[in-house]
């Protein structure tokens, strides 16, 4: 598995758990929807992560959580291009890109992004893997089904893990046919997208099993209804302490990322799970 150079930024895979930061500049995301919305916001939380140590900042402008309608590309640009504008004028950080739309990932990168992180593994647009290819940049393929709408009700699987790799597969062997180099391609299982709450601890439970496919691995848990659903918390801002457990046990299986909201506490977590597990 090869090295990813981002800028100042040298990801050497397997070396340590790398944190990625979450920052949603919507009005409806599940868990902190609205907070992060004006510039202002967003350039004070990503400061914070900055100061943190946080090693990517995740930018979105479209809501994913379950039921969530799908905006226009106008939209999504005029909400995420003035954040990742503002971000690259300040700061070195490699930023994400969290977007379905080809024409976002376009503008998002002309603006200043480094990564595409498709939830949709490159399959709801199917300019994705050919904008990725063409601007030579990482791009993230996820496993999900439908759209954030739709999703929920796409949950029958003939064997869960093994029609995820499988659909990984597929992804990967495309991008790559397209002209998208390896050391560009991340995978991720998708937990809590198209999965019920018993697939999200099954998929937790196999995570070596991805593995087998060479690339590096992102797992997103954080705040996720599963983890709420274990500890009985209804409010996702209270499920911090479920998800350092669960992102603990994504580091004893060797992920190489993890997408998360609380960035102070999960690094301070994360150096202490990496010097048991992987030195």
């Amino acid at each position: 598995m090869n090295t990813l150079k981002i800028r100042d930024t040298i990801f050497n895979w397997g070396k340590r758990t790398y944190i990625m930061g979450i920052l949603n500049v919507t009005p409806d995301s599940f868990s902190d929807g609205g907070e992060y919305h004006s510039p202002d916001k967003a350039l004070k939380q990503a400061q914070s992560f900055i100061e943190a140590g946080v090693d990517i900042i995740d930018v979105g402008g479209q809501s994913t959580r379950p039921g969530s309608q799908l905006i226009s590309t106008n939209e999504e640009i005029d909400r995420v291009i003035p954040i990742i504008e503002l971000l690259r004028s300040r700061y070195r950080v490699p930023i994400s890109l969290d977007t379905i739309n080809s024409k976002v990932a376009e503008a998002g990168i002309e603006a200043g992004a480094d990564i595409i992180n498709d939830i949709s593994g490159g399959t709801l647009d199917p300019e994705m893997l050919p904008t990725a290819a063409k601007l030579a940049v990482p791009i993230i393929l996820m496993h999900s089904r439908g759209t954030p709408k739709t999703m929920q009700t796409l949950t029958q699987y003939e064997n869960l893990v093994s029609d995820i790799i499988s659909f990984l597969e597929t992804q990967i062997s495309k991008a790559i046919n397209l002209g998208i180099h390896r050391h560009n391609i991340i995978i991720d299982p998708g937990i809590g997208f198209a999965k019920t709450y018993e697939q999200n601890l099954e998929i937790l439970q196999n995570l070596p099993r991805f593995h087998c496919l060479d690339f590096p691995l992102l797992v997103g848990v954080s705040r996720k209804s599963f983890i709420g659903y274990i500890i009985n918390k209804q409010d996702p801002k209270d499920r911090l302490w479920g998800t350092i457990a669960a992102c603990c046990y994504a580091i004893a299986a060797k992920t190489h990322i993890l997408r998360v909201h609380d960035v102070t506490p999960m690094i301070d977590a994360t150096k202490v799970a990496d010097k048991l597990w992987r030195n």
